[in-house]
């Protein structure tokens, strides 16, 4: 019996949402949430489930469909393993979407320092590594220390237009078809991208590199699921089918259209309600947990670029969405508690908790004489993180700083699925709540195009005119 399919060991997995400090009984109807509030907001979230359902039917949140993709996670499985035969480095060239699921999975289930293991201890997978910036210094940096005869480079663009993307695959393509050969070259690129259509498809099969599919309809940001994180996991030995069976599990809590019952819509509820009525616009994730911290990454660009939105659904210009933070602990409890506690009380934070840490390290008895060293011994590492997690919930909510957590039984495969999927589905839902499109990005395109401009893309030449003639900086103002 396949593990997913224990009931008793998958109700021990489950993650659970504690939001007693995000209510007002604990912060104060000024900071907090009151039942009431969650009660006058049912009727338009039973709406917004509704519409959700329909789209979803329709094919129009292909993201929701990405866990019941067991056969292409098998594809995925295999290809992982020859590919990481044939390498010992496993390069991802991609940005945003391309790259944050990725790394959120490589931080969270392999071992912290996994590329300094020796090669026995990956088990002959390959080393990971993510060129998620052009900076030149740093990209150029990575390439020295690398083999290209020793190393895969997985180019990552739905539509092959990502300027960052193809300019470091163009790049490297040259430096590997000097070093190899044009035909020598072609076993050290694999491409994810659009299954039909896009220039990077049409590079692809005129190179015959190996490809996978970014399947339609899914964004960058929600494609984690999909062989754009999937595949590089695959490769690392990461368990994707368990993956899939937690999001799988996930989606079954999230398709009823009760609030209380529905942890997703209620996490979306609670950020919904203190963002538009409480006046908390920052939503800071803060795991008590180093693994963790990939993930609030991710979470980051997901919360951001599917709800900062200027208009919404009719036109009207409403300029929504919450800043999201990261922050960790107990790493920030010594640089952003101070503001979080005594600043301005305008966020909501949200704990990731793992109750079961995967090493214990006990501290030894020592400098008992010693005030305040000595108490430290006979206890562990994993008592003082949890205290100190403890600790700061409480004293934020004895200062009336709403705050929750999501509580997670352990970091695995099937518990990070489930985490994953219920942050995707809450974010979806919170567009539904604020009357936006949380699918597009139209804030990210300006920018884009007066960079394809100045760079001489040819149909952007009107944005580098338009680029020339802003207005000059006045050297008054520059010292």
């Amino acid at each position: 019996m396949k593990k997913w399919e224990d009931k008793k060991w998958v109700s021990a997995q489950r993650l659970q949402v504690d939001f007693n400090y995000a209510m007002a009984e604990f912060v104060g109807e000024d900071n907090g949430v009151s039942n009431k509030e969650i009660r006058g907001l049912e009727p338009r979230a039973k709406t917004v489930h509704n519409q959700l359902l329909k789209k979803r039917s329709q094919g129009a949140l292909a993201f929701y469909d990405l866990p019941y993709e067991e056969k292409e996670a098998a594809r995925l499985v295999t290809a992982g393993r020859k590919i990481g035969r044939a390498c010992r480095n496993f390069v991802v060239l991609g940005i945003g979407g391309s790259a944050l699921g990725g790394i959120g999975l490589q931080r969270a289930l392999n071992h912290p320092h996994y590329n300094l293991l020796s090669d026995a201890e990956r088990k002959h997978r390959p080393r990971l590594f993510f060129a998620d910036n052009i900076d030149p210094d740093g990209f150029q940096g990575l390439l020295d220390i690398l083999d290209l005869r020793e190393t895969v480079f997985n180019v990552i663009s739905k539509s092959g237009g990502t300027a960052e993307t193809m300019s470091q695959f163009i790049y490297v393509r040259d430096r590997l078809i000097k070093k190899l050969g044009k035909g020598g070259h072609r076993s050290h690129i694999v491409v994810t991208t659009d299954p039909e259509k896009g220039r990077l498809r049409e590079i692809a099969e005129r190179e015959d590199y190996l490809t996978f599919p970014v399947p339609a309809g899914v964004g960058g940001r929600f494609s984690v699921l999909t062989p754009v994180g999937l595949l590089p996991a695959a490769v690392a030995g990461i368990d994707i089918s368990m993956l899939l069976a937690g999001a799988r599990d996930m989606d079954r809590r999230c398709r009823i259209s009760n609030l209380w019952k529905n942890p997703a819509y209620l996490n979306a509820v609670l950020y919904y309600l203190t963002d538009t009525k409480k006046g908390k616009p920052i939503a800071v994730m803060m795991p008590y947990s180093d693994a963790l911290y990939g993930v609030a990454d991710w979470f980051r660009q997901l919360w951001a670029e599917s709800l900062g939105k200027r208009t919404d659904l009719d036109g009207n210009i409403v300029s929504t969405g919450q800043t999201p933070v990261r922050a960790l602990g107990a790493t920030d409890q010594h640089s952003q508690l101070q503001l979080y506690m005594e600043g301005p009380n305008n966020k909501l934070i949200t704990f990731l908790v793992v109750e079961r840490l995967r090493k214990r390290i006990p501290l030894p008895e020592s400098f008992a004489d010693v005030e305040g060293v000595g108490y430290l011994g006979g206890h562990s590492l994993n008592e003082l993180i949890t205290v100190e997690q403890k600790t700061t919930e409480l004293a934020l909510t004895r200062n009336k700083r709403p705050n929750l957590s999501i509580i997670v039984p352990e970091v695995n495969s099937f518990t990070l699925g489930q985490l994953l999927f219920m942050l995707e589905v809450q974010t979806v839902f919170a567009g539904g709540l604020y009357h936006i499109n949380p699918l597009d990005q139209p804030g990210v395109e300006e920018g884009k195009q007066f960079a394809y401009g100045l760079m001489g893309r040819k149909g952007f030449e009107h944005k580098a005119k338009e680029f020339a003639e802003r207005p000059k900086k006045s050297g008054k103002y520059i010292i």
